[in-house]
């Protein structure tokens, strides 16, 4: 018997799929279950295919998997484009008016009829109803308990009034009975254990960046709507008057970026998000952070490219574009969280980061991590805040702002603190700030005041690189193969490496979180172990090879890339690991 199960729930944008698999997700939760949701939609309101995910365990998941098990289609689509991702012997719920024979599906399936749209009407002239008579169907097939999804309704509706609310309580109940009266003997080939003694939490990559940046004590946030970050936007915007945070939308990315920055320099901890095309506006003024060396955080969260792309797919090919933001060399931090767990203590990192070395952060997710749904037990909330180098009034007598230091690090004062003016400008300055950029360009005593104060900001890099906990692999040390992968990858790298190693086969994975600095020794003497190597990218030009390559020397030949918009699955890397292992 199978301990995981996924479940799809298909139609068009309009028809509440996100909704009813929001209610699947609370309710599986609160069944102490484990779960990771995602979605596939469309830029569109309405219409279009749109499918939610939801996949099911009683042990914890790293990916949304490969086949689902379960498919609730809501029109014929589902049938011409989901099926195909569905496993032998899969269940198929649909309402009698959805046609389809045998050939239209190819392999053994359950079919499991239920008067959806019949039920609808008989509790309600909304159609879009007929998601509810479908979920009451799923959660019997599960073997979960009504109670419970009665529970999350309430939960989910408490705001409609008690007319929507008991329409969905009749519309689930009637297709929960429906599918335990006329399907009650239908075989079932997994089994979940629901313990409501372990009910677990849900959040997704956004939400996880956005209470991870709160808990670090963010004051300030500023974006420009776009996928798929605008809803770490949305919970700054719900939660802003209860968490004393300003939350800002400016017209766009340049004043949203400029804005934070202003933030930072008057001494909040301050917080921007956008997608590639946002952080296009925004890199000439993250030079000019990493100029004036304030402290900002600066979610990137990358979406298929280039261009306009696709704006609802997930994509990992921003590498390039975020380690060269902007004029010229200057400290920067770069990090890429490998799980929605990790985004939230990502976040706190990024924040202390920022603050002892007075950089940019920048936290590289992609759709896939920022809108995948995970189930956690608990978050480690006794979180330590570091503000680095901050003076108090009379600390200091003769301010330097710049000040030359071993670290790189210098003094920071705030704005209204007496006898601690200084410039803080985007051209080259002194130690005090002050400007060595026109006049004084080119004369021989400045020429050595800009090697200073170039060497003095880039030496940080070199004290950053040992607040970076060294990275480790993942698995076996004596494997037969090395996957190397960075970011949102790891999970379904982490899945393969357990599904082959049911089948004897041993492998490890090097997961880089760290991008730059780049841990360059450490992943070398890795590397240089390792009998095979694999690169697990979901990009076409394989970015993050290309930086092993330019720091270590090492090329790494045997690839899978994937840039269809679709994020890489376990399966696809157990079928390369055997295709590499038995070449």
């Amino acid at each position: 018997m199978k301990d995981k199960i996924t479940v799809r729930f298909a139609g068009a944008a309009g028809d509440g799929i996100e909704t009813v698999a929001e209610i699947m997700v609370k309710l599986c939760i609160r069944s102490g279950l484990h779960v990771y949701a995602y979605r596939g939609y469309q830029s569109v309101i309405r219409g279009g295919h749109v499918w939610s995910q939801i996949r099911i365990s009683n042990n914890r998941i790293y990916s949304f998997g490969d086949f689902f098990d379960i498919l609730v289609t809501l029109n014929k689509d589902g049938i011409l484009y989901d099926v195909p991702y569905m496993s032998a012997n899969g269940y198929i719920i649909h309402d009698p008016s959805v046609k389809f024979k045998y050939e239209d599906v190819g392999k053994p399936y359950y079919d499991i009829s239920v008067p959806l749209i019949e039920f609808a009407k008989k509790f309600s002239r909304l159609p879009i109803v007929q998601n509810t008579v479908a979920l009451g169907a799923v959660v019997y097939l599960l073997g979960l308990s009504f109670e419970y999804l009665k529970n999350v309704i309430l939960d989910i509706f408490k705001d409609k009034g008690d007319e929507v609310i008991n329409m969905n309580l009749n519309a689930a109940l009637a297709g929960y009975d429906y599918v335990k009266e006329v399907y009650k003997d239908i075989p079932r080939s997994f089994q979940l254990n629901p313990d409501p003694n372990k009910r677990k939490f849900a959040m997704s990559g956004n939400q996880a960046l956005a209470f991870g940046a709160y808990s670090a004590g963010c004051k300030f946030y500023a974006a420009y709507p776009m996928t798929p970050v605008s809803p770490i936007l949305h919970w700054f915007a719900e939660h802003s008057k209860k968490c004393g945070i300003i939350v800002v939308q400016p017209e766009d990315e340049i004043a949203v970026i400029n804005m934070a920055i202003g933030a930072a320099h008057a001494g909040v901890r301050a917080m921007v998000a956008t997608s590639g095309g946002g952080f296009s506006l925004m890199s000439e003024s993250v030079s000019m952070a990493g100029m004036i060396e304030v402290p900002i955080v600066i979610v990137e969260g990358q979406r298929g490219a280039p261009s306009t792309g696709l704006p609802t797919k997930t994509e990992q090919g921003d590498l390039r574009q975020v380690l060269g933001a902007g004029q010229g060399s200057y400290p920067k931090i770069v990090l890429a969280p490998r799980s929605v767990e990790e985004a939230f203590y990502t976040a706190i990192e990024a924040f202390n980061l920022a603050e002892k070395y007075q950089v940019p952060v920048i936290i590289l997710t992609d759709l896939y991590l920022n809108e995948s749904i995970v189930s956690l037990e608990k978050l480690n909330l006794d979180i330590k805040i570091d503000r680095g180098w901050l003076v108090n009034e009379g600390e200091i007598k003769d301010y330097k702002r710049y000040m030359i230091t071993e670290t790189g690090v210098s003094p920071r004062a705030l704005p209204g603190q007496r006898e601690y003016n200084y410039t803080a400008a985007s051209d080259e300055h002194d130690e005090k700030g002050h400007l060595i950029s026109d006049v004084l360009a080119g004369l021989p005593s400045m020429l050595k005041i800009r090697n200073a104060m170039m060497e003095k900001r880039m030496k940080k890099e070199k004290y950053i690189l040992q607040e970076f906990p060294p990275p480790k692999l993942y698995g076996d040390e004596e494997a037969d193969i090395t996957i190397v992968c960075w970011g949102s990858t790891s999970g379904a790298v982490r899945e393969a490496i357990e599904e082959l190693k049911k089948e004897g086969i041993k492998a490890n994975a090097l997961e880089i979180k760290y991008i730059h600095p780049f841990q360059a020794e450490e992943v070398k003497n890795i590397l240089i172990k390792a009998k095979r190597l694999l690169l697990v990218e979901n990009n076409y030009s394989a970015f993050m090879g290309g930086l092993i390559a330019e720091h270590t020397g090492i090329i790494i030949k045997d690839k899978l890339l994937r840039y269809d918009g679709e994020p890489i699955t376990p399966l696809q890397i157990v079928y390369k690991v055997k295709e590499i292992l038995n070449n």
